[in-house]
């Protein structure tokens, strides 16, 4: 298979939720309205922002249908698809139904701890079965283990289905080992808002965004510009967002960002348990922020 890969500004969607608890569709639909619109390169269903654990299995099928229904083949749907059941996985992922979907985005298993080897055997199954290319996703301050730089290279260099990694480890010299060692058409992409800037000037292809779903266009502008080569620009929006940046993840992801999308009216601000909603103080703090950016037409 030829490697193809993602770039620019993708969205980690979130799932609006009811009061009672459902999904709601309705703001679902605007959210993807108000993203796709804001000029968004791809989007992603089902990741950690989509609180994907908290969704059963026909809820996910549901939410996934909803969203390759009003993209409409505008742009790439990546669906996220992890287990840390290696067997139990692969059978979700070969009788799962892609029609619509580009790509499958794979965490690291969580709580099992597998070692480097283990992570390997896990992906090399996942690649093998999956009806679409698959993403390695590295987040190991949610699954309590970090691929290391010479697995995801390993993996990156030997396993044909596997054409990129959301790198979202939180250390920037790890993203930028990957990038230096990485074959041609792998896709790197930032798993955290706050290093694309440097992870883009770094080489990397794009970024799988939190705060892209609040503020699209604004985030978007300054992963263009780094395309662009415009990196005043850049530096510039990637300042003014660190505030928001702190903000979003000072009561966990994604409670921060629906606490954001509340406040423009896209959805409500509810989540499932485990996940609760932002205390008050900060929910002001973020609105604030999202208020001032939003306005904001010095970029």
């Amino acid at each position: 298979m030829e490697k193809t890969y993602l770039r620019g500004l993708g969205v980690a969607l979130v799932t609006p939720m009811k009061s009672d608890g459902g999904v709601d569709s309705v703001s679902a639909k605007r959210l993807l309205e108000y993203v796709i619109g804001g000029g968004v390169d791809f989007l992603v269903a089902l990741g950690t922002t989509g609180e994907a654990p908290t969704l059963n299995a026909e809820e996910q099928a549901d939410f996934v249908r909803l969203v390759v229904g009003e993209v409409a083949g505008r742009m790439p749907v990546v669906v996220g698809m992890s287990g840390n059941d290696t067997r139990a996985l692969v059978k979700r992922l070969e009788n799962m139904d892609c029609s619509g979907v580009d790509y499958i985005l794979s965490a690291v298993p969580s709580y099992n701890k597998p070692s480097q080897q283990g992570i390997i055997e896990h992906f090399r199954r996942v690649a093998d079965v999956a009806q679409r290319p698959v993403i390695l996703y590295n987040v190991p301050g949610r699954t309590g283990r970090n691929m290391t730089v010479k697995t995801a290279l390993w993996l990156a260099h030997n396993v044909e289905n596997l054409v990129g990694i959301k790198e979202a480890s939180g250390d920037l010299a790890q993203g930028e080992a990957i990038l230096a060692e990485r074959p041609q058409g792998f896709a790197v992409l930032s798993g955290d808002d706050s290093l694309t800037l440097p992870l883009m000037v770094a080489g990397a292809d794009g970024v799988i965004s939190v705060v892209g779903n609040a503020l699209p266009q604004l985030f978007g502008r300054m992963v263009h510009a780094v395309q662009l080569g415009d990196l005043a620009t850049a530096r510039r929006i990637h300042l003014s967002f660190l505030e928001l940046y702190q903000l979003l993840f000072a009561e966990n992801n994604p409670a921060g960002i629906k606490a954001a999308l509340a406040s423009l009216g896209l959805c409500e601000n509810n989540l499932r348990l485990p996940l609760v909603p932002v205390g008050d103080e900060l929910y002001t703090r973020i609105a604030s922020r999202i208020e001032v950016l939003s306005r904001d037409k010095a970029f």
